[in-house]
């Protein structure tokens, strides 16, 4: 079982790796679309730092995190937008040092959050080590939107874990976007892991499971890959109809992407 401190080293490590895809690149680069349709790469680095800016005032300063979301209450994809173009209109110098200080700030925030606290977040308040799960969800999820407009691969390491044990738990998130009443029993998810190891969560006799690579895994959940370009089988007709839902993050599921969208066509080794 992964500590907090397990997860947040590796949060750390995802943020920096984040931040060397881009720290060499020229403004005009910045400013180069990603594969999610009218954002930059500037506008993936402002989004990444504005979340690293919620979460260490989350852990930080509860009463500032409240005045955050209540102003963001009636319209949060408007808010974030807003924060978005906020943080993009610094030159990249500056947007990639305020990314690394707002990420390093967030991680040693999330640290200092005394043993067995939970952290307000923006529906129900989450213990650190699941704060902190998704943020490595979201570096992963934004980061390869930025690799693909550079068309560069990024290695997967043991660090997906922690993002498939939080779309494990989140499962049900891509049902109650779409309006859905989530199946009452739990799947089994059985995924390897970039060294060959078998990473399992949920019920061994469950009727519904995935099975798969890891990276493909996390690339459904992030819907930064279309299902039909990745190596994971379905056992059941919910895991089935899962594999079209699938999303570990909240609010809209976002245009997804096409079917051969990507050259690499991540599910074929």
């Amino acid at each position: 079982m992964s500590t907090l401190n397990d997860v947040l080293k590796d949060l750390a490590t995802d943020i920096e790796e984040t931040a060397r895809l881009v720290e060499g690149l020229d403004d005009a680069a910045w400013n180069a679309p990603t594969p999610a349709p009218g954002w930059s790469i500037a506008d993936q680095i402002a989004h990444l730092t504005f979340i690293f800016h919620l979460a260490g005032t989350a852990a930080s300063d509860p009463a500032g995190f409240a005045q955050i979301a209540a102003g963001a209450a009636d319209d949060f994809e408007g808010a974030v937008d807003a924060a978005r173009r906020q943080f993009n209109q610094f030159p990249p110098a500056q947007l990639l040092a305020r990314f690394r200080a707002l990420g390093r700030r967030s991680v040693e925030a999330l640290a200092a959050v005394p043993e067995g606290d939970v952290v307000p977040w923006l529906v129900n308040p989450l213990p650190p080590a699941v704060l902190a799960s998704a943020g490595i969800m979201e570096v992963f999820g934004h980061g390869q939107d930025i690799a693909d407009a550079l068309g560069v691969r990024r290695e997967p390491t043991g660090r997906l874990r922690h993002l498939v044990l939080f779309a494990f738990l989140t499962r049900d998130f891509g049902y109650l976007s779409r309006g859905l009443t989530p199946p009452a029993d739990p799947f089994r998810i059985e995924v390897t892991s970039p060294t060959g190891e078998l990473w399992a969560f949920g019920p061994e006799d469950a009727t519904d499971r995935i099975t798969g690579r890891a990276e493909d895994f996390c690339l459904l959940v992030t819907r930064r890959r279309h299902r039909a370009d990745l190596a994971l089988t379905a056992v059941g007709e919910e895991a089935e109809r899962w594999l079209d839902l699938a999303q570990a993050y909240r609010g809209p599921a976002g245009e997804g992407r096409r079917p051969g969208q990507f050259s690499d066509r991540s599910g074929e080794h």
